[in-house]
C-alpha cells in the first residue's frame, strides 16, 4: 500500500497554497534529499509535522537528534541520516500523516510517497525501535516488511538508542526509565506496552552495542 493519493494530492496542495512555489521544508524535500540527507531540512519537516499539533513529541524528537548527533561517530559515514532519521522517526504520529495509526509505517509511506526521500531514511523511519514487533502484533508485519526492508548492524541500534533513552519530554533517561515509562503510560495487556515488553531484549542489545562501539 502507498499514501493515499488523495491524501497526497491533498498535502501538495497544502504545502504550496494551491499555485506557484513555496519554501515549506515538505515542498523543498525533492532537491534537498536527491542523494543527500540534509540534516537541516529533517529538523524544519519534523518541526513542520509536529510542534504545533504535538508539542511533547516535538520536545521527544529534539532530544532523540541530539542524542543520535552525540553517538553518530560509530555509524561513520552514515553520520547524517542517522541524524535525520532521528528527527523524523515521529512524525507518523503527525494528525496530518495518521491513515493506519501505527506511526512508524505512516511516516515512512509520507516520507517515500509524498517527499521522496531516500530508501535507507524510509527504511530506518520504518523499523525504529523494533517497529516490527508491534506491526506484527497488528497485523501489520507482512506490510511493513514488503514495503520497507529492515536496517541491520550498528545505525539502526544508533537509532533505537538515542530514541530509547530519550524521554517523552526530550530529557537523557536510562532505558529501563524509559521502558517503565511506556509500560505505565499504557497499562499492562495494551498492545503498545505488550510489544515494547516483546521488543525489550532488542533494544537492550542496541543499547549494549553502541555503548561497545563507542567505547572502542
Amino acid at each position: 500500500m502507498r499514501w493515499p493519493s488523495w491524501r497526497v494530492r491533498a498535502w501538495s496542495k497544502r504545502c504550496t497554497g494551491g499555485a506557484g512555489s513555496s519554501d515549506s521544508a515538505s515542498d523543498r524535500a525533492s532537491t534537498s534529499l536527491n542523494g543527500v540527507h540534509d540534516v537541516a531540512w529533517a529538523r524544519e519537516l519534523a518541526r513542520e509535522l509536529l510542534e504545533e499539533p504535538l508539542p511533547r513529541r516535538w520536545r521527544h524528537s529534539i532530544g532523540v537528534a541530539a542524542k543520535a548527533e552525540s553517538v553518530s561517530s560509530v555509524v561513520g559515514q552514515d553520520a547524517d541520516v542517522l541524524v535525520c532519521s532521528a528527527w523524523l522517526h515521529d512524525i507518523g504520529y503527525s494528525p496530518d500523516l495518521a491513515v493506519t495509526g501505527f506511526h512508524p509505517l505512516d511516516g515512512a509511506r509520507y516520507l517515500r510517497d509524498v517527499v521522496g526521500a531516500g530508501e535507507l531514511l524510509c527504511r530506518l523511519v520504518a523499523h525504529h525501535s523494533c517497529a516490527c514487533i508491534e506491526a506484527g502484533n497488528r497485523g501489520l508485519g507482512e506490510e511493513l516488511a514488503a514495503e520497507f526492508a529492515p536496517v541491520e548492524g550498528i545505525l539502526t541500534d544508533a537509532l533505537t538508542f538515542a530514541d530509547m533513552t530519550t524521554s517523552p519530554d526530550g530529557a537523557p533517561v536510562e532505558v529501563d526509565t524509559r521502558l517503565a515509562e511506556i509500560f505505565a503510560r499504557y497499562g499492562d495487556g495494551h498492545l503498545v506496552a505488550e510489544s515494547m515488553k516483546e521488543a525489550r531484549p532488542r533494544i537492550e542489545q542496541a543499547e549494549r552495542a553502541v555503548r561497545a562501539a563507542l567505547a572502542g
